[in-house]
């Protein structure tokens, strides 16, 4: 019987084959689904990191906004506290001048009454006290005048008046008002004239200059100080040099803050402390540079840097100084017209003036002038008036109606308490010398004999 060997056994292997093949085919899909599957999973790891990372920047762009929104709150905040604090330090600049007249009115009142009060002591010990007391007066004016210079430079109100003029008559001026203190303490003071022409202001360059020399002289036992000028490049540079006590290297900076005193002994003169903070105010808003050279027990050098001026300018007119005590030579038998609404003032100031040997006609109110004027037999031979008087009435336009009255050569000094430029300014135009309050006697006695001394004799007045 013949049939198919191995059939059965090929059936077999091929199945096995098959199976085998199939195996191999689910393994391949196996892994297939599992790459997916690990390949799905990292997508959707993926996609909650990124969720997360979206929360994370909204929080932090929320913060970031909110800080943001916060330091624009600061800084308007900053800002109108800035504006408020400008608007009070202009507010109270405005109240120190506007009340600069009535703070220096009492003071200016008893400073006269004090010259008088010297004048009047036949004891040595009464002259001295009374002395005492005008020196403390003067301690008094001088840092009133100091603040109210501080404030209105803090507040910007002070304009440079740059101009050309030559550097010398600023130096005379200086020499007249600083040899005299120089030599009261045995010490040398050098000024070597310039002959150079420089471009600042020229009143505020010798309010500096004569801080600084006020200084070298007060910290200065023995040797000297010397006032001199050398050329660096473009600039001309003062130079302020003493062999004082000398300024540590600490206090290099602290010296231009207010109130900051050196070194003082028993018995000298004590600072305010307020001149170099003034220098430092008044250089800035001249451009200047300001150098400071300083040892112990050697002494100091400051030095001065400003731009030298173009060709050789107009002599400029600085600070006049005080001129030295006249006498009573040509004051003696004046006839002195003396306005001023302040009843301690012109008691003082008559009582001043009479103990001179004036022939004093005091005028409280512009009614009594005008009968005065009328009833006058001889013209007066000088007007001292308050620039500020009732009525809102200036000394000025009492100036102009007297001199239309007795003439245009009728000499004038109006005193006022008001510092700004525009008084000065104003006084200058109307042909006036102006002194400020508080009045210092020696001074306003020099200038009238100064001013009846250039003046000739006037007529009888016109009937």
């Amino acid at each position: 019987m013949t049939g198919r060997p191995g059939r059965p056994e090929e059936s077999r292997a091929a199945l096995e084959r098959r199976i085998a093949k199939l195996e191999r085919i689910n393994a391949v899909l196996i892994e297939r689904v599992e790459r997916s599957i690990d390949r799905q999973g990292n997508a959707f790891s993926l996609f909650q990191t990124a969720i997360g990372l979206e929360a994370q920047v909204r929080s932090r762009t929320q913060e970031l906004t909110e800080a943001l929104r916060k330091l624009e709150r600061s800084n308007a905040a900053l800002a109108a506290a800035k504006e408020e604090a400008e608007r009070a330090n202009l507010s109270k600049t405005r109240f120190l001048a506007a009340a600069s007249h009535d703070l220096l009115q009492p003071l200016n009142a008893a400073r006269l009454f004090m010259a008088t009060l010297v004048d009047l002591q036949g004891e040595a010990e009464a002259r001295r006290v009374a002395m005492r007391v005008e020196q403390s007066l003067q301690t008094i004016e001088d840092l009133l005048r100091a603040l109210l210079d501080i404030s209105k430079l803090d507040a910007g109100l002070v304009r440079p008046r740059v101009q050309d003029f030559p550097l010398d008559a600023c130096f005379a001026a200086l020499e007249a008002i600083f040899r005299p203190l120089a030599e009261r303490k045995g010490l040398r003071l050098r000024v070597r004239p310039a002959g150079v022409t420089v471009r600042s202001d020229p009143v505020m360059l010798q309010r500096i200059l004569q801080n600084l020399l006020s200084n070298a002289i007060r910290y200065t036992r023995r040797g000297g100080v010397l006032l001199g000028t050398r050329q660096r490049g473009a600039d001309c540079v003062i130079e302020i040099a003493d062999t004082g006590i000398g300024i540590p290297e600490r206090e290099h900076e602290l010296i231009f803050e207010e109130f900051h005193r050196g070194g003082m002994t028993e018995g000298e003169e004590v600072a305010l402390g307020l001149g170099l903070a003034i220098v430092r105010r008044q250089m800035r808003a001249l451009g200047h540079r300001l150098e400071l050279r300083s040892q112990l027990g050697v002494g100091s050098v400051f030095r001065l840097a400003l731009p030298r001026g173009a060709g050789q300018a107009a002599m400029a007119e600085p600070v006049a100084a005080p001129p030295g005590n006249a006498g009573l030579d040509g004051i003696a038998g004046a006839l002195v017209l003396l306005v001023e609404n302040d009843d301690a003032t012109l008691a003082a100031m008559a009582r001043l003036l009479d103990r001179w040997g004036c022939h004093v006609l005091p005028v409280r109110a512009l009614a009594s002038l005008r009968r005065l004027a009328g009833g006058l037999e001889r013209h007066p031979d000088l007007l001292v008036t308050d620039y500020h008087l009732d009525d809102d009435v200036d000394g000025l336009s009492v100036v102009a109606r007297l001199r239309r009255r007795f003439g245009a050569e009728l000499p004038a000094i109006v005193v006022s308490a008001d510092h700004s430029e525009e008084v000065a300014a104003a006084s200058r135009r109307a042909g006036c010398e102006l002194l400020r309050k508080p009045v210092r006697p020696a001074a306003l006695r020099a200038l009238m004999a100064h001013l009846l001394a250039r003046t000739p004799a006037l007529a009888a007045p016109p009937g």
